[in-house]
């Protein structure tokens, strides 16, 4: 490798130029921030996954509370993203993990002392779920970044790695927090019971288990990571907006990853309200068994799907996974409309699953597509606004739920699959089209 190191940044660092690249270089950069991301992932979901067990434990929150909570994360994400996407080019890749790592714990100390006393109030469960937002919110300062270490020919299975194990933390404080909350961990448990109106019951907050693992994210981030001479204002940055495909691609993304975050968030409620014990059916099944699956298929199938959209475009896996998601979201409203019984639950689950799977090559394809049809400053702009706007989905997706009924919402989902298909189709995917990528 010919390039120089100036303290922490590399000079004449350029990934389209073998002899200005280190391969060892990018992808430990690329291990270190996608272990940083998983666990940014465990604190945006953190909610979502304690939402349906809070009753359990002795809270006392209405369905509205529980998809209020869910929602914030979401909602705080999508600003917090806003500001994030301007970060690698101002602040450097080394910092933004470093301290990135190091917020996590403020949520996660939040909510360990939260679930301990029944008697939280609402308002501050609902500060604590917006403050969850940071995990999600650094999603646009960490892909942007790493674009920076990859030459076009690797940013498809390089994004895709990242972005489909980071996003495996959905999955993992999904099924963590049931475990934890239900058995004692290395005796614990007396650490802090939680009050009930019928006395103290012991418990594990998963908030806690993650706290040590953010801490080790730090110090590898600023003991071994590097920044590249990528330095760009604010005001620089602003050109992607008359960049129409910005605008495109955000509607894609909004159409893959919007609804995998959004319904991953609000999967266990679901379940919960319409076929629960909660629910007219009251049927023997728990949001909490399921809800880890939905986000687990869609993160596998994005990092699997990554070499795939290198090879054959990230446009045409767009559109698949558009018409696939239409399919399945229309499917899921059937089945939700007048339920029966378990067979209407195993219908509901199997379509939405089989949605998850779609969002994964969505998600693969669409970071495929804007490395390779825009600049590569404007490509990391625009992979963060994109971002930023797709993450309002638990928020949107939760609000939804609390106004209308589950299949009027899938429905809609439906018909916007089919729209943002069609754009791809013409835009993206077919032979000869505009921007095909």
């Amino acid at each position: 490798m010919a390039v120089t190191e100036r303290g922490k940044v590399l000079v004449d660092w350029n990934p389209e130029d073998p002899n200005k690249w280190s391969s060892t270089l990018a992808w430990k950069t690329l291990a270190i921030s996608t272990y940083s991301l998983t666990l940014a992932f465990c604190v945006w979901f953190l909610v979502s996954a304690l939402a349906p067990l809070l009753n359990d434990i002795g809270f006392d929150l209405t369905k509205t509370q529980l998809y209020w909570l869910t929602s914030m994360p979401g909602l705080s994400c999508g600003f917090l993203r806003l500001i994030y996407m301007f970060l690698p080019a101002t602040l450097g890749t080394r910092k933004l993990i470093g301290i990135s790592s190091l917020l996590y714990i403020i949520p996660m100390v939040g909510w360990f002392f939260a679930v301990q006393n029944t008697s939280t109030p609402f308002w501050w469960l609902l500060t604590l779920s917006f403050l969850c937002g940071i995990g999600g919110g650094s999603f646009s300062g960490y892909m942007p970044s790493t674009g920076y270490f990859f030459p076009k020919r690797l940013a498809g299975t390089a994004l895709g790695i990242q972005a489909g194990i980071g996003n495996l933390g959905m999955s993992i404080i999904q099924l963590a927090s049931p475990i934890l909350m239900g058995f004692s961990l290395f005796g614990m448990t007396w650490v802090a019971p939680a009050q009930t109106e019928s006395g103290p019951i012991h418990i594990v907050s998963p908030a806690v288990f993650f706290i040590p693992w953010c801490i080790l994210a730090a110090i590898l981030a600023f003991t071994q990571l590097k920044d590249v001479p990528v330095k760009a204002s604010v005001r620089e940055q602003l050109d992607i907006f008359s960049n129409r495909d910005t605008w495109l691609m955000t509607f894609m993304y909004i159409m893959t990853f919007g609804t995998f975050a959004g319904f991953s968030a609000q999967f266990g409620l679901m379940i919960n309200n319409n076929f629960g014990s909660e629910s007219a059916l009251q049927l023997a099944v728990k949001g909490s068994t399921f809800a880890f699956i939905a986000p687990l298929i869609g993160s596998l199938v994005r990092v699997a799907w990554g070499p795939l959209c290198d090879k054959f475009t990230g446009g045409l896996w767009t559109f698949v996974s558009g018409a696939g998601q239409a399919v399945c979201f229309f499917a899921a409203g059937y089945f939700i409309l007048n339920p029966t019984g378990m067979g209407s639950f195993w219908g509901f689950l199997t379509a939405m699953l089989t949605m998850f799977f779609f969002t994964g090559i969505g998600n693969a394809g669409t970071f495929k597509q804007m490395p390779m049809i825009m600049p590569k400053r404007q490509a990391g702009g625009a992979i963060g606004f994109t971002a930023a706007i797709a993450s309002f989905g638990p928020f949107l997706v939760g609000i939804a739920l609390s106004l209308m009924t589950a299949t009027t919402w899938l429905w809609i989902c439906g018909v916007f699959c089919t729209v943002g298909s069609i754009i791809c189709w013409f835009r993206y995917a077919r032979p000869g089209a505009p921007a095909r990528g």
